[in-house]
């Protein structure tokens, strides 16, 4: 199958910029895979849309949405070289095991034990080499750390700070890893915004961006309509959002992401299931990790991993139906979205959703796939 087949014409003014001025305020698109039915509807009328007889199940039993509470880290860090002066901008991904490798130049003056490697994404990858220094300031100018790239590993650098960073120091002086084409800096609002309601478990580089439009009122509103929740969480790597580049989709490797699914959400879910409710998965995070741990009719608990890749031809073991914002051309998000309801039918339904202006993106929009 080819990757070209996955792409579509979409304006600029499209691409939400901002979050709607208040959250839940987006609007909705409704489609039927096997009526081929499109609606036009707003995300606060969702708790009426999921009592609607086409939810429930043969029993008349409600459906359960499950979410992902990840929590975005405050993962970019803006330096400066230490021997140009020019601005380097870091994505931190993962931290490494305290003391694992290297050391910074003994002219920093901190012992090993007091320092932290993080595994990073950088702009301009190819001038950041073994070696270089970097130091990063607050905003009124105070250096607040040193760091130095210890080793490579294809575009990835490993840097090492001079101190402990974690997750504490980070909310201090990290910002929002907003996506690229999101073409402005993060404001302080986005460190609210860019973030479910129900964010639990930091860890991810990019928000869960479905569940961005949940509003505790929603939530309420759909628990008072009885309308049960579960939650999982899937931690998200950057390459979720990565085009596909290879010719053909089923040459591309997909990356691996962490994730785990307790015992109480899996009993929550198992009995769902039991009961024959639809099991409505809140974004791509969600299903992913649903198709993932889901064998034999259970779920896998605790902590896993997942490269799983969806696209066309897919068979699903557990999602009825798919709660999801609108994704960018060519990425594996849309191809799993045309797994889930047909090809055809989404690209149809992107090109309609662009003639009547919805926005796209992880601030844009949303659709429920029946």
């Amino acid at each position: 199958m080819k990757t070209k087949e996955f792409d579509f014409f979409l304006p600029p003014n499209l691409i939400a910029q901002f979050p709607p001025e208040k959250r839940g305020q987006s609007r909705l698109m409704t489609l039927d895979r096997n009526s081929g039915l499109r609606e036009h509807k707003k995300i606060l009328d969702l708790p009426g849309i999921l009592c609607e007889e086409r939810f429930l199940s043969s029993c008349g039993e409600k459906p359960l949405l499950v979410f992902n509470d990840t929590k975005v880290r405050k993962a970019r860090l803006i330096g400066k070289s230490a021997e140009s002066g020019a601005n380097a901008e870091f994505l931190l991904l993962d931290k490494t095991s305290d003391n694992e490798t290297g050391i910074l130049n003994d002219e920093f003056g901190i012992k090993n034990e007091e320092q932290t490697e993080w595994k990073t994404l950088v702009q301009r990858a190819g001038r950041r080499k073994v070696g270089s220094r970097y130091i990063f300031f607050d905003t009124d100018g105070v250096e607040i750390a040193q760091a130095e790239i210890t080793r490579e590993e294809g575009e990835f650098r490993f840097l090492r700070f001079d101190k402990p960073i974690d997750d504490e120091w980070l909310d201090r002086y990290g910002h929002i890893p907003l996506p690229p084409y999101i073409k402005r800096s993060d404001a302080p609002s986005d460190a609210d915004r860019y973030q479910t309601v129900y964010a639990n478990e930091t860890g991810s580089a990019a928000a869960p961006t479905a569940g961005l439009h949940f509003t505790g009122e929603i939530l309420e509103a759909l628990a008072a309509r009885g309308i049960e929740r579960a939650f999982v969480t899937l931690h998200v790597g950057l390459g979720t959002f990565q085009p596909v580049r290879s010719e053909n989709i089923e040459d591309h490797v997909m990356h691996e992401e962490r994730f785990i699914i307790t015992e109480s959400n899996a009993q929550l879910i198992e009995n769902a299931i039991a009961k024959k409710q639809k099991i409505i998965a809140v974004g791509t995070t969600s299903m992913r990790t649903l198709e993932s741990a889901y064998n034999n009719e259970q779920l896998k608990r605790g902590w896993q991993s997942t490269s799983i890749f969806i696209y066309p031809g897919y068979k699903f073991k557990i999602t009825d139906v798919l709660f999801t914002n609108f994704h960018t051309p060519l990425s594996t998000l849309l191809m799993l979205v045309c797994a889930f309801a047909g090809k055809d039918f989404i690209l149809e339904s992107y090109k309609e959703a662009v003639k009547e202006e919805y926005k796209f993106f992880s601030y844009g929009d949303a659709m429920i796939i029946i």
